[in-house]
């Protein structure tokens, strides 16, 4: 499962990511999306992309483009 894939309020743990894209998956590193993160999806934009996630303590936009490279796990 990927992370574009959760409706709001759903929590997820990141577990790995597609590696088709270096330079997006340093971004997703660079913006603390590491292996082991909870995150949870807070909202989706009018137009549905981006999505913001809380992560961290910190509210993160992300395109779905990008969130569909970062494997999950959901509970």
């Amino acid at each position: 499962m990927t992370l574009d894939q959760l409706n709001v309020g759903e929590k997820a743990k990141v577990t790995g990511y597609c590696r088709e894209n270096p330079q997006v998956l340093r971004r997703i590193l660079e913006m603390g999306l590491i292996r082991g993160t909870e995150v949870e999806v807070a909202r989706f934009s009018p137009m549905g992309d981006p999505m913001e996630i809380a992560v961290k303590g910190y509210l993160l936009s992300v395109r779905l483009s990008e969130a569909s490279l970062i494997e999950i796990d959901s509970y």
